[in-house]
């Protein structure tokens, strides 16, 4: 299992945008420029440079080895080094799922697989429900890329459901029992 640990304040900085975290998923099996990276995600090169910059800054993306370009300017590919998948940061969750609605929205609806599931569970199923799907994630994520593989994204969200339960949200506290 990965030891995580917790973000420094820069890196978690660097990783509360959403636009960073799709130049990550962008940058993950293949090194792209940053022209390449602004074409992939439909932004300005000059906006997408800064947010590049702060990544390399906080070694989140690598620079490769200098290459030219089609006009044979001077070009540096960017690779992600998978560093966030080893750091916890409180403050990601909402910037998690921006960077996942903002990829979901691009993907035709037939195409997007999703679940929804109202569990009530007591603690140790709980513990044992949330465990089974870190493992799930833990083994699948120490694959090496297959390079005939196709690219899948995976988005999972664990959170108190304040709907059936309105006295969570007000920190956790069990409403009485009714």
């Amino acid at each position: 299992m990965t030891e995580r640990r917790e973000a420094t304040d820069e890196e978690s900085r660097a990783l509360a945008s959403a636009l960073r975290l799709r130049i990550l998923r962008v940058c993950l099996s293949e090194a792209r420029t940053n022209q390449e990276i602004a074409e992939a995600l439909d932004r300005n090169p000059a906006s997408t440079l800064h947010h590049v910059r702060l990544l390399t800054r906080s070694g989140f993306l690598q620079p490769q080895p200098e290459r030219r370009g089609r006009r044979g300017a001077r070009e540096v590919p960017y690779l992600a080094t998978r560093k966030s998948w080893s750091l916890s940061s409180p403050a990601a969750g909402r910037v998690l799922l921006d960077a996942f609605l903002e990829e979901a929205a691009l993907v035709p609806a037939q195409d997007l697989d999703t679940a929804r599931l109202g569990l009530r569970l007591n603690a140790d199923n709980w513990e044992r429900f949330r465990q089974r799907f870190a493992d799930l994630l833990e083994e699948f994520a120490g694959l090496p890329d297959d390079p005939d593989g196709e690219d899948w994204s995976v988005f999972l969200a664990f959170h108190p459901d304040v709907t059936r339960d309105p006295a969570a949200r007000d920190g956790g506290q069990k409403s009485p029992a009714r």
